[in-house]
């Protein structure tokens, strides 16, 4: 982990292993520059090429053609991914709180409770599958200047579907998880929200990947993609009306969009940031980075969140916080260092935080090690980045829980949306800065290498 492996790739740019194998320099033109004999010369790679296969290794999926070819899936992924906190990590907390707090303990309100909340999280993912689709193609058109109106119907259909699905089949196992919780006695905020967060990536991109191939293969069929929509929206109104047996769920239906909708266009900006930098040079292997640092901050954050939510729901009423929790912005050290209970599981949220990545980093380097950053500065900014991302995050959690509290709020549906769709961006944005930081250190120490070789015998 020293780096060789950047500087070998860009000294032979240089005509470095020209030198390197004859013992002698490149020697010096008339115009002063290094000359580097034909034969010795490497050939460049057309960009589009190196664009394609990044973008295909981003989300793991080198042999499927569709995300070579649709550019917008790319920046579709992360707010599909980010469903998994602005819906299934909402359902879980939902639950979780309904479960700690006896709701669900009379089989006849837990079987209207668990049917409302799918019927839901199925009207949600819908719809947002729809959106997420439009802000994709609207924000790949303005980076290029240009719509590509003949990916629109393909993109649209394989979000939505993936939307659907993939909420249908994590809504079920998160009420298998949080009954079989209860019943054994264990916190369901410790097993569902991390379950949601961790199986949610899997499952959201394995689905993407189904999808987008199948109407990509009968792009073709005119009235495939069309029909799947038009489908899939005709049953809105059929998850509406189960939805309406639950008052509280009604009342989430009608006014709990704005966290999701921007939660989704955080994700999105996340999302294009990492479709503007994996073709370059410097950013190479940041595709493999970027769903583990948005991941671990997710996750983190999320159980923090639902185990406060949890905590005011069991010792206080909305729209009342308890004495000890008066202040909206806490002293964070308040936050970290005290013996209050929150404070102990963000601590112990923040002490998994470096081990977590450590082991992360060992398996990428076992299995992709050629297509990532190797030097020691690397790792440093890396572990320093999710440190970082988990500190803001898990102190932004403890001030917006008492902010909708306080405000009569669920934070179960107001605050985890918002947390997740800003560890996105911030995971993206930081993991961006180490890769930037990487390669310019590696590129000044090059430099000092270049100035020491060309110096005088």
């Amino acid at each position: 982990m020293d780096g060789t492996e950047t500087r070998q790739r860009r000294a032979e740019e240089l005509g470095l292993r020209y030198a390197l194998s004859t013992g002698r320099l490149p020697r010096v033109s008339e115009d002063g520059p290094l000359s580097v004999p034909e034969s010795q010369r490497v050939s460049p790679k057309p960009l589009g090429t190196e664009l394609s296969r990044e973008t295909a290794l981003s989300i793991g999926l080198q042999h499927w053609p569709v995300f070579m070819e649709v550019k917008d899936l790319l920046t579709l992924v992360p707010p599909l991914v980010g469903l998994k906190g602005n819906l299934e990590m909402t359902l879980a907390s939902r639950l979780s709180t309904a479960a700690n707090t006896g709701q669900i303990d009379d089989p006849r309100e837990q079987h209207r409770v668990i049917s409302s909340n799918l019927a839901l999280i199925q009207v949600q993912a819908t719809v947002v599958g729809f959106l997420a689709a439009m802000a994709a193609l609207l924000l790949g058109a303005l980076s290029r200047g240009e719509l590509d109106f003949e990916k629109v119907e393909l993109l649209c259909a394989s979000s939505v579907i993936t939307a659907f699905l993939a909420a249908f089949a994590l809504g079920m196992l998160m009420v298998s998880i949080v009954i079989g919780a209860r019943k054994l006695g264990v916190n369901p905020d410790n097993i569902a929200t991390p379950i949601a967060a961790s199986l949610g990536d899997l499952i959201t991109l394995s689905i993407l990947a189904f999808f987008s191939s199948f109407f990509y293969k009968y792009k073709d069929s005119r009235y495939l993609t069309p029909l799947v929509c038009i489908s899939l929206m005709a049953l809105t109104p059929v998850w509406v009306l189960i939805a309406k047996k639950n008052p509280p769920i009604m009342k989430i239906l009608k006014f709990g969009w704005f966290p999701i909708i921007l939660a989704m266009m955080i994700s999105s900006f996340g999302g294009l940031i990492l479709n503007k930098t994996i073709s370059k040079e410097q950013y190479k292997g940041m595709a493999i980075f970027t769903p583990i640092i948005c991941g671990v901050g997710g996750n983190l954050v999320a159980i923090q969140t639902s185990r406060i939510s949890t905590y005011l729901h069991m010792w206080s009423t909305p729209g009342v916080l308890p004495l000890w929790m008066k202040k909206f912005w806490p002293n964070p050290c308040s936050t970290f260092c005290t013996s209050e209970i929150n404070s102990m599981s963000a601590r112990v949220l923040l002490f998994l935080v470096i081990p977590g990545h450590l082991i992360f980093l060992y398996v990428i380097y076992l299995v992709e090690g050629h297509s990532v950053p190797n030097s020691k500065t690397f790792v440093v900014c890396y572990l320093l980045a999710g440190l970082m991302q988990v500190t803001i995050l898990l102190y932004l959690a403890e001030v917006m829980t008492r902010l909708t509290w306080h405000q009569a709020l669920d934070p179960d549906n107001h605050c985890i949306p918002y947390l997740t769709g800003l560890g996105d961006l911030l995971g993206t944005g930081l993991l961006a800065l180490c890769f930037l930081i990487s390669w310019l250190l590696s590129e000044a120490e090059l430099d000092g290498t270049l100035e020491l070789a060309s110096g005088p015998p």
